[in-house]
């Protein structure tokens, strides 16, 4: 009987580490927007929500939602697998586009697009980074592949 129930608690155990996905929604495409929740957004509304009521800078958005603009990995120029996603917000009833970017696969690092560039997702919160060379951008296809 000691058997049984101690198999019972290993099975549940082990049900309980494999992650659920939503059946409508892959699991890449959910770990990409938890990422950009919490290495982008989160950080960003809790910046914004210190800025002074009266302040000059623009008014924060009323909403932000993330879209990932793909479920399967793409290759970056240097290999690295990355998934594209894109922030939308809105300001009383108008949607607009406000940020693009990449989720990097394995690390988690979150890139946005800065004209043609692509630096981490900390430039957006104040922090002086580079631009990193190669990220988010697709490699191009071999000829005649």
């Amino acid at each position: 009987m000691k058997s049984l129930v101690k198999f019972c608690l290993a099975t549940l155990f082990a049900l309980g580490l494999v992650p659920l996905a939503h059946a409508d929604e892959p699991a890449s495409s959910k770990w990409a927007k938890d990422c950009v929740q919490h290495r982008l957004l989160s950080p960003l509304a809790e910046q914004e929500s210190k800025r002074p009521r009266f302040s000059r800078a623009a008014p924060p958005p009323d909403e932000r939602r993330v879209s990932v603009l793909a479920t399967a990995f793409s290759k970056d120029q240097k290999g690295r697998e990355f998934l594209p996603f894109e922030v939308s917000a809105r300001h009383g009833e108008d949607w607009h586009i406000a940020i693009t970017g990449c989720v990097l696969r394995g690390t988690g690092d979150v890139f946005i697009q800065v004209g043609d560039e692509h630096r981490p997702a900390a430039y957006l919160l104040g922090k002086d980074v580079e631009a990193a060379p190669g990220v988010c951008q697709a490699k191009a296809a071999a000829p005649g592949a």
